[in-house]
């Protein structure tokens, strides 16, 4: 069993909340953070099949690509189809929480594991959206309490370093300090000068995070007066953005659209041009991507895989000499699942079940 807002903590490590656009609604949905959690259920979509699901295995959370509410609300009717879901997930006590565009956006998210998939050589960002300040903080902690500061720090996503994590630095040294009067301290004694052995550790962190970080090293910590530094860095800003795009090996149109449906998972997708044509440099972008167009067109892209393209999108991909792949907005993005649940599986210590929705896409159809 584990707290619901730890959950949400390890969720934010890889798709924080600020890096959606402002149009979006991701974080809670419904219930209490305060909840315990000990099964989870992911799923693209909240349908009435997915919730029907939840209660049946006695989830307690469900963590969702697309929010249950996009807009705010004015009422919430039992007899519609939103309220049915509502209503049960309330009588149920099922807390809600999504990450929508931030996962999207964010690094080992929707557009990494799409370009993962489809093979894609050192993938870039397709269309950059948010960069990141990077901070290194600095804390003396004494012996005793050094591994679990260290391990807040991993825990809130602190000491990431491109494909690594938990990176940190340390070094030991010689303390001091005079408890004062109204002082309680957790070594020494008041108007007493305390020298102690201490350990120094550095680690970097994003701006985004900072706040986070600080909070959960300062409750690991058992100093009441915590000597910390924090110090901006000039290194490289991370960035965020939607969409990779990236050289392939050599193939055929027709050829890519096979594998496309074969690492999908999916029965058929929409190709916009000659099949017998050579590619070598792609583009992807998960869901509803015909916006970034003009992105793939400029970043080189021989054909660019995506979702819900519209008549008008396909012409001007035409007119530019740029084909396409429309592999649809639920199977370009139902591919994250798994990795979020390997990922919440490596951080979860605890007996926690995670299990991921297969009926879970709200605007089915058939293809007779």
């Amino acid at each position: 069993m584990i707290d619901s807002e730890k959950i949400i903590k390890y969720i934010e490590g890889i798709a924080p909340e600020n890096l959606a656009e402002n149009w979006d609604n991701v974080g809670l949905q419904i219930g209490d953070t305060k909840r315990k959690v000990e099964k989870i259920l992911l799923a693209l979509d909240i349908n009435l099949e997915v919730v029907d699901k939840a209660v049946k295995e006695q989830v307690d959370m469900i963590i969702s690509h697309h929010p249950l509410f996009f807009s705010s609300l004015k009422q919430i009717n039992l007899n519609t189809y939103k309220g049915k879901i509502v209503e049960k997930l309330i009588k149920n006590d099922i807390l809600v929480y999504t990450a929508h565009t931030n996962l999207d956006a964010s690094n080992n998210g929707v557009n990494d594991e799409l370009a993962r998939l489809l093979d894609i050589e050192n993938p870039k960002i397709l269309s950059k959206t948010h960069s990141d300040k990077l901070y290194k903080v600095v804390v003396t902690v004494p012996e005793t309490h050094e591994e679990e500061v260290r391990r807040a720090f991993g825990e809130s996503g602190a000491g990431n370093i491109g494909n690594y994590s938990n990176c940190s630095f340390s070094y030991e040294g010689m303390g001091r300090f005079k408890p004062e009067q109204g002082s309680n301290p957790y070594l020494g004694s008041k108007e007493e000068i305390e020298v102690v052995k201490e350990i120094k550790i550095e680690v970097v962190v994003e701006e985004s995070n900072l706040n986070n970080v600080l909070k959960q090293m300062i409750n690991a910590h058992p100093y009441e007066e915590v000597a910390y530094d924090i110090i901006k860095l000039e290194n490289k800003i991370k960035e965020y953005g939607i969409g990779r795009f990236g050289n392939i090996e050599r193939i055929t149109l027709k050829k890519l659209a096979e594998k496309t449906k074969q690492r999908l998972n999916i029965q058929n997708v929409r190709v916009y041009g000659s099949l017998e044509k050579n590619i070598e440099k792609i583009a992807v972008a998960g869901g509803s991507g015909a916006d970034f167009i003009l992105d793939a067109y400029k970043k080189g892209a021989d054909v660019y895989i995506t979702g819900d393209i519209k008549h008008h999108d396909a012409q001007i991909a035409k007119e530019i000499g740029l084909d396409l792949i429309d592999a649809g907005h639920f199977h370009t993005e139902k591919i994250v699942m798994d990795s979020i649940k390997k990922y919440l599986s490596s951080k979860i210590k605890s007996d926690i079940e995670i299990i991921v929705a297969e009926n879970d896409n709200i605007a089915q159809y058939k293809t007779i």
